[in-house]
This record gives structure tokens, sequence and C-alpha cells, in this order.
């Protein structure tokens, strides 16, 4: 009998050890899903807080728009939490192919007009109210291969003609997406600009095959492209997002002529277009904070602060550091989820529906060495169909919560990090809270693969349209909306 008790003892030991390493091993090597999260009794599973401190800083990294990605176009003139911003497009357009020549008998022709066509696809801020603008030839000649930062540091590199191609265009954008339907256009979501009647004489007639339109270097240097400019002085309050690779984006000039040999006069249509490998192109953004609300919370130096402010780039970022993770004692994790609320703007109602939160924001690391973003240890992968962000967080949330129907929450899945700490006692880093748009990081294989760093790109398809989205957050101290590390796990 004895010898039966302990045999059934070794086996309920052994069975019980068996638990533990699969555990471990599950918790560090695959997906942890909420389904396999053992319930909190208070004696197996516990869960605990850490505190976290916050602060907000001006995110000075260099941002990029590349030429297939959207552009923004517009003014934003009354946020009272981020503040006055504006953006401005900069683009060359050119023939299909050159030589170039504008069909028709020239004798014959007529000019009836030149309009700068636009690719709409969609706006960020307030559709109600209309947005003004102008048209501008550029008077420097543009890199057809360079990629301009969006946040150009002080005065833009290119200029611009100071007379207008153009009145001043005042946009309904509520009717942007209205159909164009005629002889030559089958298409919507166009804003449609009709240039001066001088400027489409010039382009018709003025040039010829022989010299302007005889290639595109001698195109460009007698042309340098166009600048449209958002009037700063309207209420208005929206950014357009312009996509200049797609067949909406042209310069269409229209006019008649008689064919050759014909005695019919036919109206004519010729399209100048952007072109993605060879024209030049260039969105400046600039953020005016005076006067705002979060003016009064970026520091340079990190110091604690309830509420943090997340602005997609070129913006704002968080500093997040979490005193006495490093510390912690060997366990397994079942779960380590960082929570992040917005924090709703009662003194201005109405403004965070028409000032939205960005769809998506990163979690990572800054390394002081490298001067540069390091993704979270463990948890931010990279597979084949790119990375786990659906799995780890980041993507906007919405929650009922604190008498509010509706407020924004990003959570962030970082129990394979946090393991790490606890099992390997890795380090644990200073995080930052970012809205990216075509932003970097320096990667690196979750463990042990650690050794290996590349440098990744996160582009718009995962993250954020250039400028689209900000949003208040509650920070480490915040009473009602904190930020804050939850920790599920088992003692060992």
């Amino acid at each position: 009998m004895d010898s039966f008790f302990t045999m059934r003892k070794l086996l309920v030991c052994g069975f019980a050890m068996l638990l533990i390493f699969t555990g471990c091993t599950r918790i560090t090597t695959t997906d942890v899903g909420a389904g396999l999260i053992p319930p909190i009794d208070g004696l197996t599973t516990l869960d605990t807080t850490f505190s976290v401190i916050t602060d907000s800083y001006d995110d000075k990294d260099t941002v990029r728009v590349f030429k297939g990605d959207t552009h923004v176009l517009g003014v934003l003139n009354t946020d009272p939490l981020f503040g006055k911003s504006t953006a401005s497009l900069f683009f060359e357009v050119g023939a299909p192919a050159y030589p170039f020549m504008v069909i028709g008998n020239k004798d014959s022709i007529v000019v009836d007009s030149a309009v700068l066509v636009l690719s709409y696809r969609g706006a960020y801020g307030d559709s109600m109210q209309p947005l003004k603008l102008n048209v501008y030839e550029l008077n420097t000649l543009m890199g057809q291969f360079r990629d301009y930062p969006v946040n150009y540091p002080n005065v833009s590199p290119i200029n611009y003609n100071l007379l207008p191609l153009a009145p001043t265009k005042t946009v309904d954008i509520r009717r942007i997406g209205d159909s164009i339907i005629n002889r030559y256009e089958a298409a919507n979501n166009q804003i449609r600009i009709k240039l001066n009647k001088s400027f489409a004489k010039r382009m018709i007639l003025d040039y010829d095959t022989a010299t302007q339109y005889k290639s595109d270097s001698i195109f460009r240097t007698y042309f340098n492209g166009f600048a449209v400019i958002a009037d700063p002085s309207t209420p208005a309050n929206a950014f357009l997002n312009i996509n200049l690779g797609d067949t909406n984006t042209k310069l269409a000039l229209y006019y008649s002529t008689v064919y050759s040999g014909g005695t019919v006069r036919d109206t004519v249509v010729s399209n100048l277009r952007f072109n993605t490998s060879t024209s030049g192109h260039a969105n400046f953004i600039t953020r005016n904070r005076t006067g705002s609300e979060i003016a009064n919370h970026l520091s340079t130096n990190p110091k604690p602060d309830s509420l943090v402010y997340v602005q997609a780039m070129p913006g704002t970022g968080v500093r997040i550091r979490v005193p006495g993770l490093q510390n912690i004692s060997n366990r397994i994790i079942h779960r380590a989820q960082l929570f992040v609320e917005q924090v709703p703007d009662d003194a201005h109602p109405g403004v965070d529906n028409i000032m939205t939160p960005p769809r998506y924001l990163l979690l990572s690391i800054f390394d002081s060495v490298y001067m540069h973003k390091r993704n979270i240890p463990n948890d931010f992968t990279i597979g084949l169909t790119g990375p786990n962000i659906s799995q780890m967080g980041g993507y906007i949330t919405y929650k009922s919560t604190q008498g509010y129907n509706q407020v924004a929450a990003y959570n962030f899945d970082i129990s394979r990090y946090v393991q790490g700490i606890a099992s390997r006692s890795d380090t644990s880093f200073n995080l930052i809270l970012t809205a990216p748009s075509n932003d970097s990081m320096y990667y690196s294989a979750a463990y042990p693969n650690t050794s290996s760093r590349t440098n990744y790109y996160l582009t718009p398809n995962y993250t954020n349209n250039v400028a689209n989205g900000r949003v208040r957050l509650g920070g480490g101290t915040n009473v009602r909306f904190r930020m804050r590390l939850r920790i599920v796990y088992s003692k060992i």
C-alpha cells in the first residue's frame, strides 16, 4: 500500500512539473490567446499592476512621403489641443512619351482650357468647412529622384512664383466624391482646378515638339512643376489626402482643332501626368503649437505627467518608464498587457469627432546608443506576411468607460518581453509610443536569435497616412484614464 501511494505521488509531481515546463515553453515561443489564460484565483494564478511614468516629447525624426504614398494638402486652423498645422504639395508633370506633340493642325488649334486634376483619397478633419487652394508655378527645379523630408527644417528648399496660375479654388470637401461624366472623363473623387488661359495657351500653342516637348530633361527646364498651397487665413480645418500616381491626377489640356486634310473641327484633350519614376515631388508639413494645450506638456527631460499627447508623424510621442519591472522575480507570465486610453476633450465638445485619433500606435524602445527606435524584444516580430501588429496590438479600438460611450483605446501584449526580464534578467527598457508613417526601426529577431539587427521600415499600409491623427492619452498618474501595465502570472 505504501508503495502504491509513493508511486501515485511521483506521478502527480511529474505531471505538475510537466505542466510548469509546458507553460514556460509556450509563453516564450508561441502566441498566447486570451482563452488560454487561466482564471485568476489568487492562489496559483495571480495578477499585479505596475504603475508607469509618462511624459510627452516633440518627435523630430525625419519623415518622408514616397511617390506612391498618399500626400496631404490643407490646413488645420482650430485644434485647441495640438495647435495649427499646414500641408503644402509640390510636384511635376510630364508627357506620356517624348518627343510629345499636341494632336492636330497647329494653325487651326483653338485653346479651350488647362485643368489641374488631383486624385482625392479622403480627408482628415472637418469636411463641413470649405478649403481654399492656390496653385503656383515652381521656379526651382526639383530633384527627380529625391524624397524630401516632410518636416523640412526651417526654410523649404523649393521656391515658387508668387503669381498664382489660377483664381483661388474653394473646395467643398463634401462634394469631391461627385461623379464627373463627359466625353473625356468618367470618374469621381477629383479636385479640378481650372488654370489661367495664358497658361493653357503656353502649354498647348507656345510649346512644341522641336523645343520644349523634345525630351523630359528639356521640358523640365521650361516648366518646373506646380505648388498647391492651402490658404491659411480661412476657417478651414482639414487635410486632403492626395494620390499623385494614379490616373485621376493630371494636367488636362483641352482644345479644338481641324485635323490635316479635314474640315470638321474636333475637341481634343491631352494629359500630362505625374510619373512615379521620373517626376519630382515634395510634401511639406508644419506644426505650430503656440497657444495650444500640448505646448504646456512637451518636455526635453522626462518628467511625470498625467496627460500625454501623440500626434501622427511629423508630430509628438510619449516616453514610458516602468519602475520596478527590472526586479521582477522569476515566474510564468501568462499575459503582460499595457493599457492606453484616450482622455476625452470635454472642454471642446465635438472636436474629438473631427480630429480623430491615429489608427495605429507603435510601442517601441529608443536606443540611446544608436539614437534610433528598436522593436520590443520577442513581442514585435516579422514573418513572411509582415510584422505581427495585429497580435502584439496597437490598432485603435473603442470602449465604453467612465461614463463615455466611445473612448479610443490601444492595448499592447508584451508578455514575452516581460517573460525575458523575469526568466533571464533581460533589460527592462524605457519605452516610447508614437504614431508612425513611413517610420523605421532597428529590428532584432526573438530570443535566442537576437544578435542580428536590421533596419525595418513601417509603411503606411500597416500604420498611418502622414499627419493623419492625434490623441490625448491618460498618463501614468491620471486618475480616471491611467496608463498601466497589468501582468497575469503564476509562481514557480
